[in-house]
């Protein structure tokens, strides 16, 4: 085996075939991560001169001159396989040494224990803990991360829309058809309305007490990948006049249908009501930013308005618009990120599980606990001075 640098479009070509993708393990990100003052590499181990593993890593400057190397998402390899592990992060550990760096940390993209929809350990599942004991003998640590460590996703399994919608529980269903009722309309933001969606999800970081990107973020993700067709910036939204129209017309039938009773038709479309529609001014209700790499549609970022948010349920719309657009192009999974722990009723945040687990089934949802991340000492010295430090400030 050898360790080579490698081209970026090489490392995309072997990263597009990887099962252990992330779009946070692309160009892209490296070009992200370039504006903002990291530089980045692309590592391979050739074997009889076919790539076996790949990585994109960052590096920066960050504690009296040494560098922190980063690996976001990765490296993608089998963590299980033992040689390769070994030999591609003993060859990177002196790559990084030798070029100033003291740390190196990894989060990848690599799940460890198969879960079930309620978090529970699937019996006859998968089992990676070999990946976490390589890692450890080569000297890594456990650290916390800034992605998350365990998610929920949906399989669609080729799944129509009907099903989709039918597996689905009851309350995410009526949500859905209530929003639709209301007026409420999807649709994918341009470049130049991202103000739009900046607004939104500032707010609601301002009312969940939780850190927003900049609009410049936002604009960035857009460049890169929009053109490759790997991101939406979605929003519902509902017209002025339809906003004030006959409000209780769409919490009756939601109602109704609760109980099980048929929806009220509204009978033929007024010409002079549809017209003060489609003139009106479009309030946006609720924004999400979506990933769409490899065979997985990912929900990454959103936001709603407080105020139309139990009227309008408009954010349960934009979920249910993207998960047909994954499922009419073939994605194999659609990823609702990041959840706090595995399910707990007693925490705060068992809501945001709650939420995404309504629009799956026992089938089709499921937990899934990523290894976590992991710092590796380059530098011994430095990165003991450093520690200690740390523990100082804090």
């Amino acid at each position: 085996m050898n360790f080579v640098t490698i081209e970026h479009e090489e490392f995309r070509k072997f990263a597009e075939k990887s099962p252990y993708k992330s779009f946070t393990q692309t160009p892209e990100i490296a070009t992200l991560r370039e504006k903002n003052g990291w530089t980045a590499y692309y590592f391979g181990v050739e074997d009889d001169g076919k790539l076996k593993a790949a990585a994109m890593l960052v590096a920066k400057p960050s504690f009296i001159g040494k560098s922190t190397y980063y690996c976001p998402g990765g490296p993608l390899l089998d963590l299980e396989d033992t040689e390769l592990t070994n030999f591609f992060f003993k060859n990177l550990k002196k790559y990084a040494k030798s070029h100033n760096g003291y740390v190196l940390n990894i989060d990848p993209y690599f799940e460890l224990i198969e879960r079930t929809r309620d978090g529970e350990v699937k019996e006859g599942g998968f089992n990676h803990k070999k990946g976490i004991k390589n890692l450890k003998n080569l000297g890594f640590k456990t650290i916390k991360s800034s992605m998350p460590k365990y998610l929920f996703v949906l399989d669609l399994k080729d799944r129509t829309e009907e099903q989709l919608l039918a597996d689905m529980k009851r309350n995410t269903r009526n949500h859905i058809r209530k929003a639709e009722k209301m007026g409420v309309k999807v649709r994918e933001l341009k470049r130049e309305e991202l103000g739009i969606f900046k607004q939104i999800t500032e707010s609601t970081s301002a009312r969940r007490h939780f850190e927003d990107r900049p609009l410049s973020y936002y604009e960035n993700m857009y460049d890169l990948f929009h053109k490759r067709g790997e991101i939406k910036f979605m929003v519902a939204e509902v017209s002025e006049a339809e906003l004030g129209n006959d409000t209780t017309r769409g919490l009756s039938e939601a109602a109704a249908e609760n109980e099980g009773a048929s929806p009220v038709k509204t009978g033929a479309s007024d010409p002079s009501r549809e017209s003060a529609i489609s003139s009106s001014a479009m309030i946006p209700l609720s924004v999400a930013m979506f990933m769409l790499y490899g065979d997985e549609v990912i929900y990454l970022y959103s936001g709603s308005d407080e105020q139309y948010m139990k009227d309008y349920n408009a954010q349960y719309l934009i979920q249910w618009h993207m998960i047909k657009y994954a499922a009419k192009h073939k994605y194999r999974t659609y990823n609702f990120y990041g959840i706090q722990g595995l399910p707990d009723k007693s925490s705060k945040e068992y809501g945001i599980y709650d939420f995404k687990k309504g629009f799956t089934s026992d089938d089709t949802g499921r937990v899934v606990e990523l290894i976590g991340a992991y710092e590796l000492p380059v530098n011994q010295p430095f990165y003991q001075i450093h520690h200690f430090l740390s523990k100082l400030k804090h």
